[in-house]
């Protein structure tokens, strides 16, 4: 018989040992990225929903609005804030940058 298995029984026993830790090993790394997984899902689920039009603000007192974005737009800097379709579109009339890259006053019909 051809067996690849210690012939002993002390060897056999610490070999049944060893796979008995690596599972357990195994079995935890398990649970946490099933843990992880179920948080992050968690997270997406509770996520606020991304708002419809982003006003970039400036620097300093009073943080003037510097730019208008859409909502989902890569370009909008880290000061910013949702703002309503009519605040954007007063914002934009009343000579408030259009981002280049979202094109806000086209989606919100807008002309020079």
């Amino acid at each position: 018989m051809f067996d690849d298995l210690p012939p002993d029984l002390a060897r056999l026993l610490i070999l049944r040992v060893w796979h008995a830790m690596w599972l357990q090993r195994i079995d935890t790394k398990i649970a946490a990225l099933q843990k992880r997984d179920a948080e992050q899902e968690q997270g997406r689920k509770n996520r606020p929903q991304e708002p419809d039009w982003i006003v970039e603000l400036g620097i300093g007192n009073g943080r003037p609005p510097i730019e208008v974005h859409m909502g989902g737009c890569y370009a909008a800097g880290k000061r910013r804030r949702p703002v309503p379709r009519d605040e954007a579109r007063r914002l934009l009339t009343s000579g408030v940058r259009a981002c280049t890259h979202c094109k806000p006053d086209t989606q919100l019909r807008i002309l020079d």
